[in-house]
Order: C-alpha cells, then structure tokens, then sequence
C-alpha cells in the first residue's frame, strides 16, 4: 500500500496531510526517514509519524449517510464549494465514500476507513436503487433502451461540463417501476448494478430529458429507509456479517 494511503487509512491524517508529513521528514520506517512519497509499505514495516508508532486498524467500519443536495463527494473543492467532509463529523475525515453521488444528487451514500473494502464495493455489481423525476412523460424509446441497454459514442449530455468522458455503455436496467407519470414529468424507481459517471443523467440525457432529482435509496442490501438527510448511522451487527460473507465470496471468486 503507498505510504500516504496507509497513513490516511491507520490515523487521523488525509492522504494530503501525510504527504506533506513526510516531505517534512516526519514519517520513519523503523527509524529511517522516508521521503519517497511513491514509498509502498510492506509487511514488517514499522511506520511511525512524528515519533508516534502507526498502530494498523484491523477492524473494518462502514457508515451510512444521506447526503444532502448541494454538497460534493471529495475532500477539497477547488471552488469553495461544501464537500461530504465539511457536513460530516471530523472523526470519519479518513473514511473513503464507496461510490459517488453527483453535487445535485441525494441520498445514500456509503464510506469506510478501510480502502479494500471501498474498492471491491465500488468494482461490484451490486444493485443500486434510485428514486428519479424526469421533465418529460416515459416514451417507448426510453422503456426500450432500459429494457435492453444502450450503447453511446456520445453521452455528453448530461454529462459534467468538464468531463472527459464521452462514449458510455449502458446496461439494462436490472429493473424500474413507474411511480407517476404527468403532461411534464415522470417518477420512476429504477435499480441499475453499475456506478458509472453521471450515469442516469447522461442515459435519460440522450432522450433530451433532464433528471430534475435523484436520490439513491439503496445499495446492496443497505436501504436508506428513514435515516434524516445530513445524518450518518453505522452498519448493523447483520449488515456487517453480510458485508464479511460477500467480501469472502468475492475473494473466492477473484481466485478462480
């Protein structure tokens, strides 16, 4: 594991933070100064930072949050806007979000202190569960493409402005309900196993229809039921003995 990810995994400093601790020359390796900030630490490694011994977290973490609108899923934006890590206590600063939720977006979103959990949940297939409305009726050319997926050398619209992604493979949706159709909008609560960049925005963008809310309710087995927006609640004794049985799964399937 890079030294910087280590340091941001096992204490209380950002990746950021332990980078700029070890071009200081606070960060030793059984009492030898490391300045490599590209260091991979390995096993017998004995990390310390500022004469403290790093002890190495064995237990995995997980929190729920419901993310409000109008806040970004990063440690630092470049404009000033606010970011999960300002709304959310300073004791879960290193927690890694699994997964993103776009600055307009809501809801569900999950964050770990432990990097390998966060990557295989982020490289999964697990249902996600999204509440949308969209600014025009469903047409049969939508229900189409979520029924059979749809393939864009083009997904730019609804795309960041600032995206460099263009072409996108959608996936058929693994399932979606329609809640409520008007002369001017449609409800739907659709379930889709990918979490690509701005993914229900640039599907429905293709359509010329504009996501107007979304607001994801459930990932995996995780539901975000009743949880008040801006409010954050650990994993249950049950969800974590799931979350154990899958990363296992996933092990024994990464082996074959």
């Amino acid at each position: 594991m890079r030294i910087n990810k280590y340091i941001s995994h096992n204490t209380k400093y950002s990746r950021r933070e332990a980078d700029e601790l070890i071009m200081s020359g606070e960060v030793r390796n059984n009492k030898e100064t490391i300045s490599d900030l590209s260091y991979q630490v390995e096993d017998g490694d004995k990390i310390s930072v500022k004469g403290r011994p790093i002890e190495k977290r064995k237990e995995v973490t997980v929190i729920v949050y419901n993310k409000p609108k109008g806040v970004l899923v990063t440690k630092k934006d470049d404009r000033g806007r606010a970011t999960i890590y300002h709304k959310l206590s300073g004791k879960y600063r290193h927690f890694i979000p699994i997964g993103r939720l776009d600055y307009a977006s809501e809801g569900l979103l999950m964050l770990t202190d432990t990097p390998k959990v966060a990557e295989v949940l982020m490289e999964s297939n697990l249902p996600r569960s999204y509440n949308i409305k969209i600014d025009k009726p469903l047409t049969p050319a939508m229900e189409q493409a979520m029924q059979e997926g749809l393939e864009l050398e083009d997904a730019s619209s609804g795309a960041h402005e600032k995206s460099k992604i263009v072409s996108m493979s959608f996936a058929p949706f693994e399932k979606y309900e329609i809640r409520s159709i008007g002369k001017s909008f449609t409800k739907l609560r659709v379930v889709i196993s990918e979490g690509k960049n701005r993914e229900l925005r640039r599907f429905f963008g293709h359509f010329d229809a504009k996501v107007l809310d979304l607001k994801r309710v459930a990932f995996g087995g995780i539901e975000l039921n009743n949880l008040p927006t801006n409010k954050t609640r650990y994993f249950t004794r049950q969800e974590y003995d799931d979350l154990h049985k899958f990363l296992k799964a996933q092990a024994k399937e990464n082996k074959r």
